[in-house]
């Protein structure tokens, strides 16, 4: 060793290089750089060896530096193939040994009853035939545990089992404990003064479990849904007036001895504000912002409601867009009074910046047409962006129920002022068969079989048929709608039906009614919309022998009133049937043992009889909840003129209108006013048939067509004819509804008090009938259809309960009528409803 630092010294100081003077052999070596040839293989199987080599990257010249080795092996890591993976340098090469993971060879669940395989199976990574990871599978475990606790099965429990088989493969098992269903056993509130916990529970999804929980879902804990509720609690007070509501958190705690959660909102109520003053102002050159006024839906005095603002800034955009102004913006402001407890809004009208529409992107629309939606906008690519028409096509969209969710968000465009409108939505199931059946103190028991579509071959088409049969009513129907008729917002549908009405303890005739009807219908606005039709439809009388032999049958003994022979002898002037000297002459002829009343009978006789009529409906609706309304007005004012063509001519009009208002303690109070009147045009006759029937849908307490004219031609005698309608009628109601306190909310229980009024008057059907054998008028020279028509007010008062059940819509109600006419029919106890299933 001393010889050579010598020998190096001696070197140095010669000047000469030590590089060029040192034996190759003894100096430190670099990193190799071979070539990707250069690269062994080891261990593989099923993966090719240049498939390795492939994830080398040689640099310039062709050579693998070290980088190029280490980004290699983080590539081969990164595929999920192999379960280990070295590299060794030795001699000049690069061996890489790799050691394959194994394939799945089949997937299984077991254990579980509450969710399917094939959902499981759609919501894993690993799939058969495919690459077994433990990373994935644990990422898998995981998943299905997931998709159990957004069930409410927060007891579940997933343990992956794998199975080797020979060749390098492996079953996977997860075996699945699914446990009990994890449900909310308490929905409480805190801070919450203006509003009870009962009101509340009503705003928002999320219920508390009971008894009939197993026929929904709203008693599942769903993170996201009581996180939605936080928001639906701030939006109902926002829209009462209390702008400074804040829902500070949701508490959500495990209550191990209920095995279940509860839910805690607490709420910061704040003051309860209205309307102070409302101006408008406006900073584009020529834009008069007063006139913006007309559409406002917001008034001074009344309570400060957040919607109605939202609402009046939509259509006073979509009208500045109207006029010329595409870019303006309304932005609401408001300045709040705490002491006054007041704010005062105004509406700014002012430019917004140039941007227009590139393009409008549709996510995840596989079955619907792409035209069914963007038929949808009030606008089109190259458009000015209007936020407020995007909000509206947003909204109409979710409306349309064919989408779970939808969501329209902006990308940049191609240029600063281009956006890129983005439609995300996620399809569900359109098309419903249900089994349907119910029982009324009308109609008896019915049952009915239908199936629909509402979006017929994904093109937006909506088609029902369904067939009933029932105790007294039967029928089939066939419907049909195109919602846009020749890309206008105009909505074409037809109607063809069958129905048969039975004779029953209400009437003693059948009716039978074949009818189509095409319609036009479209909306003049958001809350007002008008449909034209025309009826074209044959109806017939169907009525039993017995009520129509026009015999004086004393022997008769199934109809009502059976006079006996020395009844029609010495009361009706008719022979004594039972003495063959008896000359005398028959007295009333029919109805002499209860026939039908002759309105009835002389339908009868006419046949059957067409109808062609054109009628428009004009609908107002502002109701918050078409389906469980609180608040807000509904008006159906129709009107059907019939006389073109067929055999019958009229003009009949009626109107409904019921209103909505919150009182305290979540009482509603319902103002329901109705009437209507039935014209003759012409010298043509009224059919009894065109009358208006009233009962307990006028004046609850009496029985179906109870109320108005009636046949009392022998009501002397022991019977009473029967009901012949009115042209004319009106009535008044006043409804309190309020939930029962001590029940659950869930349970769709609410109790009823009322008081209705009305009356039904008028009758112009026929009233005599020169058919054979119809009046004897020797006998009884001033016979005919005898009937009350009195214009007597009917009232009555009553309680009611209404269930808004899983089995469907039930209301049982308790009349007691405090006025009524003479001879009307009373029934104080009346039952509705049915269920689909």
């Amino acid at each position: 060793m001393s010889v050579l630092r010598a020998w190096l010294i001696a070197v140095a100081m010669s000047g000469v290089s030590i590089a060029s003077s040192i034996p190759v052999a003894l100096l430190p070596q670099p990193a190799a750089a071979q070539s990707v040839e250069t690269i062994v293989v080891e261990g593989n199987r099923r993966v090719e060896a240049e498939t390795v080599r492939s994830y080398f990257r040689p640099g310039p010249g062709g050579r693998l530096d070290q980088s190029a080795i280490d980004d290699g092996l983080k590539a081969l890591i990164g595929t999920g193939l192999f379960q280990d993976v070295k590299i060794s340098q030795a001699g000049g090469r690069i061996t890489v040994s790799v050691v394959e993971n194994a394939v799945i060879g089949r997937i299984a669940f077991e254990g579980n009853k509450k969710i399917k395989d094939e959902q499981l199976s759609a919501e894993i990574q690993s799939k058969a035939r495919g690459t077994f990871s433990r990373a994935m599978v644990q990422s898998d475990t995981l998943r299905i545990a997931e998709i159990y606790r957004r069930s409410g099965r927060y007891d579940v429990h997933v343990t992956p089992e794998i199975i080797e088989q020979p060749s390098n493969r492996v079953d996977l098992i997860f075996t699945i404990e699914e446990g009990a269903k994890t449900g909310v056993k308490s929905v409480e509130f805190i801070g919450n003064n203006a509003y009870s916990a009962a009101r509340l529970r009503d705003v928002i999804k999320t219920h508390e479990s009971n008894l009939l929980s197993f026929l929904g879902n709203n008693d599942i804990y769903d993170p996201d849904r009581v996180e939605a509720d936080r928001d639906l609690i701030r939006r109902f007070y926002l829209k009462n007036g209390y702008a400074d509501v804040q829902v500070v958190a949701a508490l959500t705690e495990y209550d191990p001895e209920k095995k279940g959660f509860n839910v805690t909102f607490k709420i910061e109520e704040g003051q309860q504000y209205r309307v102070g003053s409302v101006d408008f102002r406006s900073s584009i050159p020529n834009f008069d912002a007063s006139s913006m006024r007309s559409y406002s839906r917001v008034g001074t005095g009344s309570l400060y409601n957040v919607e109605a603002v939202e609402k009046s800034t939509e259509e006073m955009q979509i009208e500045a867009s109207r006029r010329g102004y595409a870019f303006a913006i309304v932005r609401p402001s408001g300045d709040r009074n705490f002491e006054a407890h007041t704010v005062s809004v105004v509406f700014n009208v002012d430019e917004g910046p140039r941007t227009y529409i590139e393009r409008i992107n549709l996510r995840g629309n596989t079955r619907t047409r792409d035209y069914v939606i963007r038929r949808e906008f009030d606008l089109s690519e190259g458009d000015a962006y209007n936020r407020a028409l995007v909000d509206r096509a947003e909204r109409r969209l979710k409306n349309l129920d064919y989408f779970k969710s939808v969501k329209i968000t902006t990308e940049p465009g191609s240029s600063s002022d281009r956006v890129i409108l983005v439609v995300e939505m996620e399809e569900k199931s359109t098309g419903d068969f249900s089994i349907s059946g119910g029982y009324s103190t009308t109609d008896g028991a019915l049952a009915e079989v239908s199936v629909s579509e509402r979006n017929l071959l994904g093109k937006g088409l909506y088609a029902k048929a369904s067939v009933s049969y029932g105790q007294y009513s039967r029928g089939i129907s066939l419907s049909f709608v195109e919602p846009y008729l020749l890309d206008y917002r105009l909505a074409l549908g037809f109607d063809t039906y069958w129905r048969q009405q039975l004779s029953n303890s209400y009437t003693s005739y059948g009716v039978t009614t074949l009818g189509f009807s095409p319609r036009l219908g479209f909306a003049l606005r958001e809350d007002l919309s008008l449909q034209l039709r025309y009826s074209l439809y044959q109806q017939s009388i169907t009525l039993a022998s017995a009520y129509n032999n026009c015999n004086n049958n004393a022997s008769n003994s199934s109809l009502a009133f059976n006079p006996t022979p020395a009844y029609i002898k010495n009361v009706l002037g008719g022979v004594d049937p039972t003495n063959a000297t008896d000359s005398g002459v028959y007295g009333y002829g029919c109805y002499g043992d209860g026939e039908s009343s002759l309105p009835v009978r002389k339908e009868l006789a006419n046949g059957a009889t067409w109808t062609s009529a054109l009628g428009y409906t004009l609908n107002y609706n502002t109701l918050d909840n078409n389906k469980n309304p609180t608040d807000g007005l509904l008006v159906d004012f129709r009107q059907d003129f019939a006389g073109v063509g067929g055999d019958v001519t009229y003009l009949k009009t009626a109107v409904d209108t019921k209103y909505y208002t919150s009182l305290v303690s979540d009482i509603v109070n319902v103002i329901h006013l109705q009437g209507g009147i039935l014209n003759k045009i012409g010298n043509n006759d009224l059919r009894m048939l065109d009358h208006f029937q009233m009962g307990p849908n006028l004046v609850r307490g009496f029985a179906s067509n109870g109320i108005g004219p009636r046949d009392i031609t022998y009501y002397n005698y022991g019977t009473a004819g029967d009901a012949l309608g009115g042209t004319k009628y009106w009535g008044a109601s006043m409804e309190l509804q309020m939930p029962f306190w001590f029940l659950p909310k869930e349970v769709g229980l609410k109790g009823a008090v009322y008081a209705d009024a009305g009356s039904l008057w008028g009758y112009q059907g026929p009233t005599s009938w020169s058919a054979t054998g119809e009046v004897n008028t020797k006998a009884c020279p001033t016979c005919g259809l005898q009937y009350d028509d009195g214009n007597v007010v009917r009232s009555s008062v009553g309680v009611g309960l209404i269930w808004a059940s899983p089995f469907g819509p039930l209301r049982f109600d308790y009349a007691v009528p405090i006025t009524k006419g003479k001879y009307d029919i009373v029934q104080e106890f009346r039952f509705g409803g049915g269920t689909s299933f």
